[in-house]
């Protein structure tokens, strides 16, 4: 295995460690749709249960999701494999990519549901509740796109 692969795998599994112990002490001090108000109308913590991804698109849609999950880390896995030149920055954008997904997929395969608990409030608008892994997620992805533009700008 190339050392880019084992660092990504790794720290991809940290990440997913972390994720999975916040929802454990998450779980364990607070019950289903219990809110914690951290900072007035604007965060806080609650506990819900997503069977869906995203926006809860595919809502109890557990197999499908657990099926894709499976084949993006898979096939990312895979990816990582062959490429011939991994920076700190790659190495860190997919060991998000991999530690989100493998969070999630951990809560979906034991639970059948994602343990979600970041809420956030801007006016009257309330943004869907979140967690750690999601954040992984997200940052991996646009840290991977930011840099794919800035090396097209540089060709």
């Amino acid at each position: 295995m190339k050392k880019g692969l084992k660092d990504v795998l790794f720290f991809g599994i940290l990440f997913a460690i972390i994720d999975q112990v916040v929802k454990i002490v998450i779980s364990d001090k607070m019950i289903l749709n219990q809110t914690y108000i951290v900072i007035k109308d604007f965060f806080s913590i609650s506990l819900v249960h997503n069977t869906g991804a995203a926006f809860s698109i595919f809502s109890d849609s557990i197999i499908l999701l657990i099926a894709i999950g499976l084949f993006v880390l898979i096939g990312l896995i895979f990816y990582i494999k062959k490429l011939e030149i991994m920076d700190n920055i790659d190495t860190f954008a997919y060991s998000l990519l991999i530690g989100g997904i493998t969070g999630n997929l951990i809560d979906r395969i034991v639970h059948g549901y994602v343990i979600d608990y970041l809420s956030f409030k801007f006016g009257s608008y309330y943004f869907p509740i979140f967690n750690f892994a999601d954040i992984c997620i997200v940052i991996s992805v646009l840290i991977i796109l930011v840099k794919m533009i800035k090396e097209d700008l540089w060709k």
